[in-house]
């Protein structure tokens, strides 16, 4: 509430009339609820609190508790600890007391009673009273125990706002997808890998190739966690620089260095009862490696320029595109940090291994960016599926969601044909698995692929070059899984 003093200045020099306006900020007052079944209590309060309070209302019934707290906007309850006659034992106080804070949780509810008991005064405050008040109470303390409820009612409402608008930020940020798509053995398997080592807390570290949807793994792990109503925290590891590590993942006091003017909150207690996913962890190097293991091993974060340990309860998810063992051989990644993040190995398999879940993932794409470039429902056509099919993919999904993008928004048609599509040349793909160390199977396969992608997906003229029919063409993609 603001309100404007306006102070009226007459000049004796210049003769002029100056309005000056000075704007002061009136402090809201505490609305006030008095549940007692004494009327003559209650029109005693009353009188004593209106003039230090803003609202004062009163109910001789508790009946009609939870409805008022439903229309009115109250700061404090002052609650009388026995309603029915001939009974003084304070239960149904207690009663009542637990019913308000289940409503309204966070509001200041101040006892009163005639008949003091220690006992029923420390139950009631463990239960949620902010304080507890003898009849008959002095006036100036009671105003007083009113007045610091309020304050701590203020805060408690700011703190549920809070965690109501944090709750909400987590919903945004992990909100469920339709993201993992998929349907061939291998990303089968894999899914079903997730699902068992989703519901435990055990660190996971995942590995695949670059484009593959290593994040996308890590965040299907958290959504399907127990600490799915936490937020999930992502650092990504390559893009740190070294002399950030420690302010990035532990933070910082305030003047612990240069330029440090605030304090700042690291990754891992900002992820505290969630999930902390760190990706390219093997770009860290060995020095960075041992402090990041001290914190594993002690589950305690020191902030620079502090040396008090802070508890933190993260569960732990890694992602790397390279070898784990390799690393450990070759000297840049130890050996004992491995095995704190590597309780659970996933690998996500490359695209190419994964058969029909190019055109799974292309149709998904598809959908997805003819919406947001508001273009109509665009289809592959048979031949630009063979195509995508045939292709060895280097840069995984993360390639063909980029060759599905371009595709729409340059598309001219309801149809994609392979020419809206950039291909890079097939080096470095099956073209050259040798020969020699392939089985019969692995052959035909490279051989059915190689004129998909020579003949553009015409699958007529794909059968017609092997020698065999359409129908025999399509049980061999069926077979491969194409």
């Amino acid at each position: 509430m603001i309100v404007l003093q306006i102070c009226t200045i007459v000049s004796r020099h210049g003769g002029s009339t100056k309005i000056i306006k000075r704007s002061s900020r009136k402090m809201k007052k505490a609305n006030i609820l008095i549940v007692d079944d004494n009327r003559s209590i209650l029109s005693t309060l009353e009188m004593l609190l209106k003039p230090d309070f803003g609202l004062v209302k009163t109910l001789s019934s508790p009946k009609l508790l939870l409805a008022e707290l439903d229309t009115g906007d109250y700061d404090v309850v002052l609650l009388d600890m026995n309603f029915s006659a001939g009974i003084n034992s304070g239960n149904e106080g207690i009663f009542w007391l637990e019913r308000i804070l289940e409503h309204k949780p966070g509001l200041s509810v101040v006892m009163i009673t005639a008949y003091g008991d220690v006992e029923l005064a420390v139950k009631a405050i463990r239960l949620g009273a902010v304080d507890f008040v003898l009849k008959p109470w002095d006036n100036q303390k009671l105003v007083a125990t009113i007045q610091s409820a309020f304050r701590l009612s203020t805060s408690n409402k700011e703190v549920w706002r809070l965690k109501r608008k944090e709750q909400q930020l987590v919903n945004v940020i992990n909100r469920s997808e339709p993201t993992m798509v998929g349907s061939s053995s291998a990303f089968v398997h894999m899914l079903g890998l997730v699902e068992k080592v989703a519901r435990t807390d055990a660190n996971v570290l995942i590995t695949g190739e670059n484009g593959t949807g290593k994040e996308l793994v890590a965040r299907e792990i958290h959504r399907l966690s127990g600490r799915c109503d936490k937020v999930m925290v992502t650092v990504d590891m390559g893009a740190m620089a070294p002399t950030l590590f420690e302010s990035e993942l532990f933070g910082h006091k305030k003047g612990a260095f240069t330029d440090a003017h605030t304090e700042r909150i690291g990754k891992f207690e900002l992820a505290d009862g969630g999930t902390l996913f760190l990706d390219e962890i093997g770009n860290l190097t060995l020095p960075l490696q041992a402090k990041l293991l001290s914190v594993l091993q002690n589950r305690t974060v020191i902030k620079v320029g502090d040396n008090v340990p802070i508890p933190v309860n993260v569960r732990l998810v890694c992602a790397t595109n390279g070898i784990p063992e390799t690393m450990v051989a070759n000297g840049s990644f130890r050996e004992d940090l491995l095995f704190r993040i590597n309780t659970i190995h996933i690998e996500v398999p490359p695209l190419r291994k994964r058969g029909n879940d190019v055109l799974e993932l292309a149709r998904f794409y598809l959908a997805k960016y003819s919406h947001k470039y508001n273009k109509e429902a665009l289809k592959l056509t048979e031949h630009a599926a063979g195509r995508l099919l045939a292709y060895h993919w280097p840069g995984n999904v993360r390639e063909l969601q980029h060759a599905i993008e371009r595709a729409v928004i340059l598309a001219d048609n309801s149809w994609l044909s392979p020419s809206d599509f950039v291909f890079r040349p097939s080096s470095g793909s099956l073209g050259n698995t040798p020969v020699l160390e392939s089985t019969l199977e692995e052959m035909e396969l490279l051989l059915i692929k190689q004129n998909i992608e020579k003949f553009s997906g015409n699958m007529s003229l794909v059968a017609s070059k092997l020698g065999i029919t359409r129908q025999t063409l399509y049980n061999k993609l069926k077979k491969y899984d194409l």
